[in-house]
């Protein structure tokens, strides 16, 4: 069983010729409301790929919460939600014509994540293999759930995202991170892939999974050293592939893949994501990624 502590939104996808510049007014070619978060899209994604999941995030009291509540309903993520007196999040994202998007995210009921109430729900989240991360709800509570699984001798991984207020005293706690490559130079500095590596292990990080985007992803620490090649897709929406990534990567840890095919597998799920608007619908299900695999002689 997996548990994901984190945020969860309702996405308002504009999609746009290209990125509004500053003083910029110009016309959405589409308007779109998704389910978002980064929390929830990594739960969705683990849930999607057949895992039992024990979600726990901070929804609001507004119409956005109501949609943000039936969608985790919906697919089954419904056990740890904690409803409180305030708006929901939300995010705003423009993906421009390649896929690339650009985000502004307005946190809502996720700042009342607090270290209370993941403390709170200690016993359930025990109950779980696998902690999942990321960085859309206020840090204390992210480092007391890393702590806490930490402490239980759980595999912990931890996607660095956004990577602003990042306390380094989390990466002793940490099995794996997840970084792609700008949010790796924002947390040890500008400096090249091998080196971004370096120095995050030197924090305290035991495996550093650097995600390089078409580039693909290095792997470097206890569990193994390797780098492999991304799948090669059309991107329509990158919203959310990191959050699939890891999704799935905990799904096949789970299931008990060697690190490298437990990487493939992400990758697959990642590369089926891009291919799809939204966030939380581009998720593949555990039948899309075999299938994705097994069409390009991909054995995990």
């Amino acid at each position: 069983m997996i548990a994901v502590v984190g945020s969860n939104n309702v996405d308002v996808v504009l999609t746009v010729d290209h990125f509004t510049r500053a003083g910029e007014t110009q016309k959405c070619t589409a308007l779109n409301y998704f389910p978002g978060g980064k929390g929830a899209n990594q739960a969705v994604a683990a849930r999607k790929l057949g895992a039992e999941v024990y979600f726990l995030t901070c929804v609001g009291n507004d119409g956005s919460a109501q949609f943000a509540i039936e969608n985790l309903k919906k697919a089954g993520l419904d056990k740890g939600i904690k409803e409180v007196d305030s708006p929901n999040g939300m995010a705003i994202i423009e993906v421009e014509a390649s896929g690339n998007n650009r985000i502004v995210i307005y946190p809502g009921a996720n700042a009342y994540l607090t270290e209370n109430v993941v403390e709170s729900a200690k016993n359930e989240l025990l109950k779980t293999d696998i902690l999942l991360l990321q960085n859309e709800i206020p840090f204390s509570a992210t480092l007391h759930a890393a702590h806490i699984f930490h402490e239980a001798g759980k595999l912990v991984i931890f996607d660095p995202a956004p990577s602003k207020d990042i306390g380094k005293e989390i990466f002793q706690y940490v099995d794996i991170i997840t970084p792609n490559e700008s949010e790796a130079v924002a947390l040890v500095g500008d400096l090249p892939p091998e080196m971004l590596i370096k120095e995050l292990k030197k924090l305290g990080c035991k495996n550093v999974l650097l995600k390089l985007g078409e580039k693909g992803i290095i792997f470097s620490g206890e569990l193994g050293e390797f780098s492999l090649d991304a799948f090669k897709v059309i991107a329509i929406d990158t919203t959310a592939a990191g959050d699939t990534f890891n999704g799935a990567l905990a799904v096949a840890v789970e299931n008990g893949f060697n690190i490298i095919d437990a990487v493939k597998f992400a990758s697959a799920a990642a590369a089926i994501s891009v291919t799809r608007k939204g966030a939380q619908p581009s998720c593949p299900t555990l039948k899309e990624v075999k299938s994705f695999l097994n069409e390009r002689g991909v054995r995990v």
